[in-house]
């Protein structure tokens, strides 16, 4: 059992070094739990309102306890698979049940740039409902006592217990995250404990995302002094600037915002653009804004928006003509802002609002063209 356990550490640091710190978490466990082990006990909250403990599975002849999250998008990317597994065994005595490890306030901006929704319990609500989880989904982000207890290492990361609530199998649940799985390893544990049978390879290596232990916190706060130190500048652009912004020649996703100092909603969502601009701009995206103040608010609207530390492409727009803008940058805007752009390379509108936005609906969009895995 001690060479399993140290040979099953040797494992994790070779496969996550790209995901963890080189010297690990105080919190972070050493290594997950043993095989033969039993399965810890937990009280946890799930997003349909109900509080879920080990008891509830104990008609089920196996038991998969499923660590993943929102944000991750190797998580994400075995979202369907999942579902799919727990519609073919429902009826075969097997049960699963999910629990995200991660504390919410540990994750950095810029790790949320596969996702339209962070690791918050509210918005494992939206994210259970949106795509109809047929399965428990428990958050353990507040204590994260039950995530060290099983000894969490990334997300995802499956457990596999017996009729006895022994641990038979932990590890991946198959062996490529987009890539055509040729090792269906969590589905061979279940399918030999259902058989009465010893599982084939009751070990195999984890691969995700590190699981944001609350020790992160730190460096989530120091993430955002750092981005709330960069400059912020605000230049010019004419009408044949617009027109080649709305061509859009670049490989970028471009969210272009129209505002004014003297809008009150547009200053008012400017934090969400933020936000955005702090998920994103990591990958193939940018954020514009272009001002529609008076040139001679210049200044005025580049106080702005250092005050909300907009460190983005500012355009302050230098043309009379807001007829000729229109039709430069997008005929069907009717005229008033805020307005809202997101422009796909080649110059298509994927997503035009008028008004204040509903920042989930613009990060859906965002993502929806950009992928939500690797």
């Amino acid at each position: 059992m001690m060479v399993l356990r140290t040979l099953l550490v040797v494992f994790a640091s070779a496969v996550l070094v790209s995901i963890a710190p080189a010297t690990a978490p105080a919190q972070q466990p050493a290594a997950p739990l043993a095989l033969g082990e039993a399965a810890p006990e937990f009280r946890l909250p799930g997003v349909d309102g109900k509080t879920y403990t080990l008891n509830d599975f104990e008609d089920a002849e196996v038991l998969v306890v499923y660590f993943t999250c929102n944000h991750c998008p190797t998580a994400q990317a075995y979202e369907d698979r999942v579902a799919r597994f727990v519609e073919t065994y429902k009826d075969k005595g097997v049960a699963l049940v999910a629990i995200s490890p991660n504390d919410p306030k540990a994750v950095r901006l810029d790790e949320l740039g596969y996702s339209d929704l962070n690791d918050s319990f509210e918005e494992m609500k939206i994210r259970a409902s949106d795509h109809k989880f047929n399965y428990p989904y428990l958050y353990d982000g507040d204590t994260q006592e039950v995530s060290r207890a099983f000894g969490v290492l990334a997300t995802p990361h499956v457990y596999i217990f017996d009729h006895d609530r022994r641990l038979r199998y932990q590890g991946r649940f198959d062996d490529a995250e987009v890539k055509e799985v040729t090792s269906h390893d969590a589905i061979n544990a279940v399918d030999a404990l259902l058989a009465g049978k010893e599982v084939p390879v009751p070990t195999t290596r984890v691969f995700g995302c590190s699981t944001k232990w609350s020790d992160k916190r730190e460096d989530a706060r120091k993430s955002l002094e750092r981005w709330n130190a960069e400059p912020v500048e605000l230049q010019t652009i004419d009408l044949d600037g617009v027109a080649k912004l709305a061509k859009n020649d670049s490989d970028d996703l471009l969210l272009v915002n129209l505002w004014a100092t003297w809008c009150g909603p547009c200053v008012a969502e400017l934090p969400e653009f933020v936000e955005m601009n702090r998920m994103y701009r990591g990958r193939d995206f940018k954020l514009i804004t272009i001002s529609l103040d008076d040139l001679d608010a210049q200044s005025k609207a580049l106080e702005v928006l250092t005050q909300h530390h907009v460190s983005a492409t500012n355009y302050l727009l230098d043309a009379e003509n807001r007829d000729a803008f229109a039709e430069a940058l997008d005929p069907q805007w009717p005229g008033p802002v805020p307005y809202t752009l997101l422009i796909a390379p080649g110059g298509k509108v994927l997503y035009r609002h008028t008004g204040e936005i509903d920042p989930l609906e613009v990060k859906r969009a965002i993502v929806d063209f950009l992928g939500r895995t690797y």
